[in-house]
């Protein structure tokens, strides 16, 4: 999306604590990551993301596959494509095996 970006993921273990990796770590890491390299490409610097996010945790595959069908669409719903499948930077596109 051009002002937002959804992820959906499965946090790993931290081997050496022995403790799931936090949302929080992840979406650090993440933003960190994402924001030199926009910032790289753009020539610029400064703040990219903002400091919040909106997360859910789901707790059921019924509710995975609401989740993965609403991030599919959001494209769509945004007139960016016609169909999910054209879009650029979804990770299951036309031209990949679904």
């Amino acid at each position: 999306m051009p002002d937002h970006v959804h992820m959906i993921l499965t946090p790993q273990i931290d081997e050496e604590r022995r403790e799931v990796i936090s949302l929080v770590r992840i979406m650090q890491s993440v933003k960190a990551a994402s924001a030199r390299a926009i910032n790289q490409e753009l020539r610029r610097t400064g703040t990219v993301w903002q400091e919040e996010s909106f997360d859910h945790v789901l707790r059921s595959s019924e509710g995975l596959d609401a989740k993965v069908e609403y991030v599919l669409q959001n494209p769509v719903r945004k007139g960016l494509v016609a169909d999910w499948r054209e879009y650029i930077w979804a990770w299951q596109r036309q031209d990949q095996p679904v």
